[in-house]
């Protein structure tokens, strides 16, 4: 990427302290951070992320990628579901209302929105699903009534099925059959014999390796939300590289969402 395209890039981005309106725990380990800007949101696209700083946390340098969950424009709220996972993530679980958080946002491409009447099913797998309430939304305002495919690990790993079921038909798995199909996402038999036109899949690589085989193999639409590792967000750092078929491309920049057609990963196997 040349130096002006990253100027362009940082030009549409916004800089800013946002304020924590609700901290919402689920569970021991996710809670959703739902923070309020003093301005207008900028326009936010289902698939982008935030690069959120974190303080007061020595052994944290680098800023937390994370994707946006909800935004509601009524509100003037966006809201991320996080994981804690580390001493970053921990501190972020901390904060309290009134409390600030530094954000640079929107960052990122976006899921391709389906055409009005298409069948569309969002899949995901525990953390991974928090872009697919927010792109189930947008595709319930434009019209077409989603479905969604989610995995987890146990009942007590559920996240947010209350929330989704407002917007569409949810088809659950757990992997000890706690709740819903004993197994994983493309267990689950609205998956594999539904008759889809566009799925959408974000979460741990070999639940979206698995999810675009299918895909491939039916000749379904199908984009996936990568989730590499990033430090910059903005395609300087180079730590995000994704080997596609045009060659190595940022995450952050030129994704986090993919064509499966476009990635490698898919093409070798």
């Amino acid at each position: 990427m040349s130096n002006f395209a990253a100027k362009v890039i940082l030009m549409k981005k916004r800089i800013e302290d946002l304020t924590v309106i609700e901290n919402r725990r689920l569970g021991e380990s996710f809670f959703v951070l739902t923070i309020s800007s003093s301005d207008r949101l900028p326009e936010i696209e289902p698939g982008q992320f935030v690069q959120a700083l974190v303080t007061d946390s020595p052994t944290t340098f680098l800023r937390r990628p994370l994707s946006v969950h909800d935004v509601d424009r009524s509100a003037n709220t966006l809201s991320l579901l996080i994981q804690i996972a580390g001493p970053g993530t921990e501190r972020l679980s901390r904060l309290s209302k009134g409390e600030t958080v530094n954000l640079i946002y929107p960052l990122g491409n976006s899921f391709t929105m389906p055409s009005k009447g298409e069948k569309v099913l969002l899949t995901g797998g525990g953390c991974g699903m928090a872009p697919l309430l927010y792109l189930g939304r947008r595709i319930s305002e434009a019209g077409t009534e989603p479905q969604f495919a989610l995995g987890f690990r146990n009942r007590s790993r559920i996240l947010e099925h209350s929330e989704f079921q407002k917007l569409g038909t949810v088809h659950l798995s757990t992997e000890d059959g706690s709740e819903g199909h004993r197994g994983f996402v493309t267990d689950i038999p609205a998956f594999r014999e539904g008759q889809w036109d566009k799925v959408y899949c974000c979460g741990p690589e070999p639940m979206m390796k698995a999810v675009a085989g299918v895909c491939r193999e039916r000749g379904i639409f199908c984009e996936v939300s990568l989730e590499n590792l990033m430090a910059c967000g903005m395609g300087i750092c180079l730590c995000c590289i994704v080997p596609t078929t045009s060659g190595n491309l940022c995450s952050c920049i030129d994704g986090p969402v993919f064509n499966i057609n476009d990635l490698k990963w898919q093409t070798s196997g």
